[in-house]
């Protein structure tokens, strides 16, 4: 039997009470979208000696109508196709799964058991070569607790971490800084924007997001996602090389949303990978955060969208004016930018075409696994613009 350590005032609100809504499965979708682009990359990895997968407010495993939540999604895609992967990996591979609320953390574990069971006999396995831990805890003690932090500070563990958390107030300033520092680690963290905004002025969300720092009067309410995102973003230290990016969710009248951190360029590729097949306009949005033009309006061009317009303007002036020397540093300007590196690598092309500017060194058209592509040098060759 798991024993509660958290008194009622300190309960939840349960969400898996009732069917899954579509906000719910798109980001469960991104949840394991993004799961299974970053797993493949540290199965053979001969600098990985381990992987640990978390996800610290875990549910119930399912909702009623046995929709999956996500720590079977996690396990699900984990399998790979085929089996693909847990038939291949030369990793342990950990999972580890925390609900804090004592019924639905009993329910998850009866889920995982029967998921795995069901699991071994389609698949004719004798045992399953992943291993798992359900806890019932506090969130905030288990963070801390010794052994975790022993994990998170391996250089040579890789970790994904799912902090699904409800509003806002797991994920604060601390957390987050202690996120953004450990080696080899990427996580994805929910937060209920609009309840930020709509409660700015509340004590209780001053103790644990400095809103005195954040400007919600100049942006339009279906944007505050991004604004919130921007308040992270300004935590990380100025001279610490870090990729964040957002994905933000309408459900009715609220806002809610996705953030992503990674401390390598390829964790960053990956996850605005999923992003973009989401939302092809801005790669952050379930709707068309920037007024685009639609298909089946009038001005409506494919490939093109206010956000990746403005960007290749952008790049295109940067290079012009010199700010940007080199293909390394375009790159990861448009991965912060939140959009993937084909745009700057477009921009390269057409004004090398008009004659505008010279490439030396290593050159190349590549605009993905940027971490490896060739330097290359850019100089301009014409005022002419």
């Amino acid at each position: 039997m798991i024993v509660d350590r958290r008194s009622d005032k300190d309960m939840a609100k349960d969400i898996n009470k009732d069917k899954f809504d579509e906000a719910t499965k798109l980001k469960l979708q991104i949840f394991g979208d993004s799961f299974i682009e970053w797993l493949p990359v540290f199965l053979h990895d001969r600098y990985t000696t381990a992987v640990h997968i978390f996800d610290f407010f875990a549910g119930s495993g399912t909702d009623p109508d046995g929709n999956l939540g996500s720590p079977l999604i996690l396990l699900n895609k984990a399998k790979g196709e085929n089996k693909h992967y847990c038939s291949n990996a030369k990793t342990k591979i950990t999972f580890l799964f925390n609900e804090g609320m004592v019924r639905k953390s009993n329910q998850l574990q009866e889920n995982t058991y029967r998921f795995i069971e069901q699991c071994k006999r389609e698949n004719n396995c004798e045992t399953c070569v992943y291993q798992h831990q359900i806890l019932n805890d506090n969130f905030q003690e288990l963070f801390n607790d010794i052994s975790l932090r022993h994990i998170f500070q391996d250089k040579k563990i890789a970790k994904f971490v799912l902090l699904d958390q409800y509003g806002f107030k797991q994920i604060n300033d601390d957390i987050f800084k202690q996120l953004i520092s450990f080696p080899k680690t990427d996580f994805i963290f929910f937060i209920s924007s609009s309840f930020v905004r709509r409660f700015k002025e509340h004590p209780h969300t001053k103790k644990y997001i400095d809103t005195t720092k954040i400007n919600f009067e100049d942006e339009n309410p279906n944007k505050i996602h991004r604004t919130i995102a921007n308040y992270f973003r300004s935590l990380i230290p100025e001279k610490q090389e870090y990729y964040l990016h957002h994905f933000s969710i309408k459900k009715g009248s609220n806002y809610y949303g996705l953030i992503f951190g990674s401390n390598h360029t390829l964790g960053m590729e990956k996850f605005l990978k999923v992003c973009w097949k989401y939302d092809t306009f801005s790669g952050e949005a379930n709707y068309n955060i920037d007024n685009n033009h639609e298909e089946g309006t009038l001005f409506f061009q494919e490939d093109h969208s206010v956000k990746k317009d403005e960007l290749t303007k952008e790049i295109r002036e940067k290079i012009l004016s010199g700010e940007i020397t080199n293909n390394k540093i375009g790159l990861k300007y448009t991965l912060n930018k939140g959009c993937l590196p084909q745009v700057f690598t477009n921009v390269v092309k057409e004004l090398e075409k008009k004659g505008l500017i010279k490439r030396t060194g290593t050159l190349n058209y590549r605009s993905t696994n940027i971490h490896k592509v060739p330097q290359y040098f850019i100089t301009r060759l014409s005022n002419d613009k």
